[in-house]
């Protein structure tokens, strides 16, 4: 499996938010999209989920099976291949955890109750707080289900969008430790990120500047990276 994203160009109004941004991965990989806010992070990745239209650009996709495809233009294969997990979770207040995910699994009670068990919801250990409101729950177990209910129709592809920020140790460790086990089993991460931890666990980071992406050595000197950023 390999994706490309190329030459990606999105604007508002006068102002020019990405330039062409380009990157590729192949399976296993997890990408770190670094920089400052506003530079077009959120942007990006919402350009990639479907949920908003690029200027120009594409995003393609291929593996054994599927031929290489733009998922720009194809947004019913993209809606199967991707996962997204946005900052502001996707989560209905009012309902319990294991409600909010009967809503994502569409394969029906059974099957989740087989990832409670013993798949993606035991890792993200999602059964202790299966019955409680979200409304209750703390940020790292709101995170965790947004998770959870992203990777429902299991893809191959996750975009994840400032994942750890404002989370305590423990939740990012517990998310951190599930990106190794989604990219150990073949899956694509592409993160945008401002955590240490995050970035270090990343194969590959690219620094959003002026619209464009630039690949970055992550080398432990978090000054010569802040000056990067700026």
């Amino acid at each position: 499996m390999k994706i490309t994203i190329d030459g990606i160009t999105k604007h508002y109004h006068k102002a020019q938010i990405l330039s062409g941004v380009s990157l590729q991965a192949d399976q296993g990989d997890i990408i770190g999209i670094l920089g400052q806010n506003g530079c077009g992070k959120s942007t990006l990745l919402s350009i990639l989920a479907g949920t908003l239209r690029a200027d120009s650009g594409s995003f393609l996709y291929e593996d054994a099976t599927t031929a290489q495809t733009d998922l720009l233009k194809n947004l019913s294969l993209s809606s199967r291949l991707i996962g997204y997990v946005p900052q502001s979770t996707p989560l209905l207040d009012e309902l319990t955890a294991y409600d909010n995910l009967r809503l994502w699994y569409t394969q029906g009670r059974a099957a989740l109750e087989r990832e409670l068990e013993e798949g993606i919801l035991k890792e993200l250990q999602i059964t202790e707080f299966l019955h409680k409101s979200v409304r209750s729950l703390s940020g790292g177990m709101k995170k965790r289900l947004s998770i959870a209910c992203a990777l429902a129709h299991h893809p191959s592809v996750l975009l994840m969008d400032e994942p750890g920020a404002a989370l305590d140790l423990n939740a990012k460790e517990l998310i951190i430790r599930y990106l190794h086990l989604f990219c150990g089993e073949g899956g694509i991460v592409l993160i945008a990120t401002h955590e240490k931890a995050e970035i270090e666990a990343c194969t590959q980071t690219y620094i959003l500047k002026n619209g464009v992406t630039t690949p970055y050595l992550f080398d432990d000197d978090m000054k010569k990276l802040a000056s990067q950023l700026g």
